[in-house]
């Protein structure tokens, strides 16, 4: 028999001993060193031996096992050679190769130790087959350093046809071959004794060191050197429960321990040993998070609980820790918990740690600048200031901020800025910038979210399965291309600007790649959104994968559904500003007639997608606006527009009305419907026959595209100041910024929910996604903004008064109305009354018109028609603001 026995010593020793000690001794096998056994090298390095199995005990009785092992007619022997040593010492025996050899001589079966006394040779090569790898039998053979195998071994060697293998160590089966463990963080030496001993006899390789060749970290806790090496590698981090259960299955045929249904029941989840608490979320979140932490191993307490380990922080909304934290406890950003389920194991805390802010919430522009100060004309003029920053923090620039490798030489010269920027180039421009975005936009769809998704060799395995992939993202790649030749197209056309260049034959260029592309996706948006949802629910990777994501700048905290919803809105929109660019393009412009044919283009595109899955609820409530709000524009109706949301407010400035005017505002999907109450007005209203519906509350004053908003401004609360808000707005016909303020009076709406709702839906319209970096906080001195005395009886009959001598002066004014304007006025205004002629008394009042102060004191009973005259005024004065506007 080879003596192998250097190889195995005490049961302690050999146990302990790291697997790569014995792998050194051992040559590696090829097809150069295996030999059979006939062959001349096999003769000139040891003798002839003949090979011999011994059933022992209960296996000799096992018809199953002696009718398998009278199959096996070959085993792996070792080829030995001994080494001399120093003087003292024992000679050093080295396997120098394995060898495939004949089993020549039949097996022998053996109740007794006694009875292998007479069976003992150097002549021959015996394997034992031991059933039970526990009783006194087995430790004495394995004390004697015999070699032993378990019948599983011979059972599976007899179905595969495969040799009968070598092993240092006693083989009771093969479900742990060829896997490398490593062990951390087991502090009982009994413990990891035993865990080695069962590796060893299910056929597996320990080492002492982690390293690439490791297959599998068994750990008994989250921590260490060794754990970081191997998250950071991907290795499978198992626990010691998995080899306790892969050592009772090992009786069972073709079981292997690293099958992923039986090895992922047992890995190590994220939270093992972990205690979480959650500081700056919402309840509903908050939730979530505590129920992802116990599925995925941890515990959870609330914050400031000494007992915990972790404290997640939601680093937008928590700027300082309501308490000091302990040199024991990590205080992390929330990608930490979301990106430890994505990896399925914890993650390095180093990374994620959570830092004050030090940035203040305010610009400087606006925060630092004061209108405090008794001189009006000052006030005016630092008001103007402020405006005048914001609208350089705002104008969007005609070149994204990274150009195009096509446009580089271009946009390194002076961009060709017509010196009177004209509406048509700056509905261009707007075109060419919202492209832009929404190009970006598409790309951090593919490689923020399709790219990761679709990568193979994934941390844990893939997150989602193809066809998953293929129905939530669709065309989108395809999208993309057409949307980047579009937006190519369109910059060359930017920085060479002519004002006879044609913008509709870009957008008829790729009409076809447009109706082949859109309806695809578009027509199939809702099965991808339930396909996020139901995957979002149902695979916490892929959950912990968007909250990842979706955390990140390139987002804007948006999540994939709201993204993907952007090539659904696009067309229309592009409609809408070709449209606009077609009404600022003159007759004579032969990129009229292009403009109208790519409308018609983009509309062909629009029929082949199914409009018939817009609710006919939303139609509806467009309707009611339009019924509402008289004047309203016939163009507020479309496929396409939705109504989002309606706010109560009163006006605290200027614009759009005068200030303490009942103003409501319509939020819809791409505009803001701004209406103002109506003056009551004398008489009754008559309904068109067969119609029933109750006069108009609400007069239009306009209807502004979001696009126009650049900036949204959230006032601070102040004792003179509640509830207020204010838009910076700038239509494409103007070169000024004009402020909007408004008081919010609707009580069921908050305040912070609504401009967060307002500036979602402008960074839609504008293709961006930061729709949070639209909103500024302000103080309401910095813009002449307070709500002191908004609601009292005295200050709303203040207003009225004041509103009516000013409309009164305004009409009277000979110097800024001529004299026939005026007179057919009053002679409009006078014969309405009841449908009579003007008296003599009427005449001699008008005699006396000479002054606001002669008027109030006139019971004339033309008066009663001034109302009438002053809204007509009021709508002519409403006009001229819409149009500054």
């Amino acid at each position: 028999m080879a003596d192998n026995s250097i190889l195995t010593s005490t049961t302690g020793r050999t146990s302990l001993a790291d697997s790569s000690i014995f792998d050194c001794k051992v040559t590696e096998i090829s097809k150069e060193n295996e030999f059979i056994g006939s062959a001349s090298y096999v003769e000139e390095e040891m003798p002839q031996i003949e090979t011999r199995m011994i059933l022992v005990q209960e296996a000799g009785k096992q018809e199953e096992l002696i009718k398998a092992l009278k199959t096996i007619k070959i085993m792996e022997v070792p080829v030995i050679k001994i080494r001399e040593s120093c003087p003292g010492k024992s000679d050093e025996k080295l396997i120098k190769s394995v060898v495939n050899m004949e089993i020549k001589v039949p097996f022998v079966k053996m109740e007794s130790l006694e009875e292998f006394e007479g069976l003992d040779s150097p002549e021959f090569e015996n394997v034992f087959i031991v059933t039970d790898f526990q009783d006194s039998v087995f430790n004495e053979l394995y004390k004697m350093d015999y070699r032993i195998v378990g019948p599983p071994v011979i059972l599976n060697c007899a179905q595969k046809g495969e040799p009968l293998p070598f092993s240092c160590r006693p083989l009771y089966c093969t479900s742990m071959m060829n896997l490398v463990l490593c062990f951390t963080g087991f502090r009982k030496k009994e413990e990891l004794v035993r865990l080695v001993t069962l590796v060893h006899h299910m056929g597996g390789v320990i080492r002492k060191d982690f390293n690439s060749k490791v297959t599998h970290l068994v750990a008994n806790c989250t921590q260490g050197e060794k754990f970081r090496i191997a998250v950071s590698l991907g290795t499978p981090i198992m626990k010691s429960e998995w080899i306790y259960k892969a050592w009772e299955r090992r009786n069972e045929q073709d079981f292997s321990a690293s099958v992923d249904d039986f090895k992922n029941e047992f890995k190590v989840p994220p939270f093992q040993d972990c205690i979480l608490s959650f500081l700056g979320f919402s309840d509903e979140e908050k939730n979530n998070m505590e129920e992802m932490t116990k599925m995925q191993g941890g515990n959870c307490l609330p914050v400031g609980d000494e007992r915990c380990t972790h404290l997640v922080v939601e680093e937008n909304i928590v700027k300082e820790l309501p308490f000091e934290p302990s040199k024991k406890l990590y205080v992390v950003k929330q990608e930490w918990f979301w990106g430890s389920i994505q990896m399925d194991a914890r993650a390095g805390e180093t990374m994620y740690l959570y830092e004050k802010a030090d940035t203040p919430e305010l610009k400087k522009s606006v925060s630092l600048l004061s209108l405090n100060t008794p001189n009006s004309n000052r006030k005016r003029r630092r008001l103007k200031e402020t405006l005048a920053q914001l609208s350089r923090e705002t104008d969007l620039s005609p070149f994204p901020p990274q150009t195009p490798k096509s446009c580089t030489k271009s946009s390194k010269n002076s961009t060709p800025v017509p010196s009177k920027q004209s509406a048509r180039w700056q509905v261009a421009k707007e075109l060419y910038q919202t492209e832009s975005n929404y190009v970006n936009i598409l790309a951090t769809i593919i490689q923020l979210f399709q790219v990761p998704l679709e990568e193979e060799g994934q941390r844990g395995g893939p997150i989602l399965a193809p066809e998953e992939i293929k129905t939530i993202f669709g065309s989108i790649p395809d999208i993309f291309d057409v949307h980047m030749k579009i937006k190519d197209d369109l910059e060359d056309l930017i920085v060479n600007w002519d004002e006879s260049k044609s913008i509709g034959d870009i957008f008829l260029k790729y009409s076809k790649d447009l109706v082949k592309t859109y309806p695809p996706f578009v027509n199939f948006f809702e099965m991808s959104k339930e396909t996020i949802i139901k995957c979002e629910k149902q695979k916490p990777r892929f959950h912990a994968f968007l909250k990842i994501n979706q955390a990140k700048p390139e987002c804007g905290r948006q999540s994939l559904v709201e993204l993907l919803i952007r090539p659904v809105q696009r067309l229309p929109s592009v409609a809408l500003l070709l449209n606009d660019l077609r009404k600022h393009t003159a007759e004579e412009n032969p990129d009229k007639s292009t403009l109208e044919k790519a409308i018609g283009s983009l509309k062909e595109v629009m029929t082949h997608i199914n409009e018939d899955k817009r609710k006919t609820e939303a139609q509806k409530q467009i309707f009611d606006v339009v019924y509402e709000v008289d004047g309203c524009p016939a163009n507020l109706l479309s496929s396409h527009r939705s109504l989002v949301q309606r706010v109560e407010t009163i006006s605290l400035g200027e614009h759009p009305c005068d200030r303490g005017e009942q103003v409501t505002l319509f939020l819809f999907n791409d505009c803001l419907e701004i209406a103002r109450k109506r003056h009551k007005v004398i008489g009754t209203f008559r309904s068109p026959p067969g119609h029933t519906r109750p006069p108009a509350s609400l007069k239009h004053v306009h209807l502004m595209p979001l696009s126009q908003i650049k900036k949204v401004l959230d006032i601070r609360e102040t004792e003179d100041c509640h509830n207020a808000f204010a838009l910076l707005v700038r239509p494409p016909t103007e070169r000024a910024n004009v402020l909007l303020s408004f008081q919010m009076t609707s009580e069921e709406l908050l305040k912070e929910n609504w401009l967060k709702m307002l500036c979602r839906h402008v960074a839609n319209t504008i293709c961006k996604a930061d729709a949070e970096n639209l909103i500024y906080s302000a103080d309401p001195e910095s813009f002449e903004v307070n709500t002191k005395d908004m609601d009292s009886t005295l200050s709303r009959a203040s207003r009225a008064i004041k509103k009516t001598s000013k409309k009164v002066t305004r009409a009277f004014s000979f110097s800024k109305t001529p004299k026939r304007a005026l007179r057919r006025a009053l002679m409009t205004s006078q014969s309405s009354v009841e449908g009579r002629s003007p008296s003599s008394n009427d005449k001699h009042v008008m005699s006396r018109l000479s002054s606001t102060s002669s008027l109030a004191g006139i019971p004339s009973p033309s008066l009663i028609s001034l109302p009438s005259f002053f809204e007509r005024r009021s709508h002519t004065l409403s006009r001229s603001t819409t149009h500054l506007i």
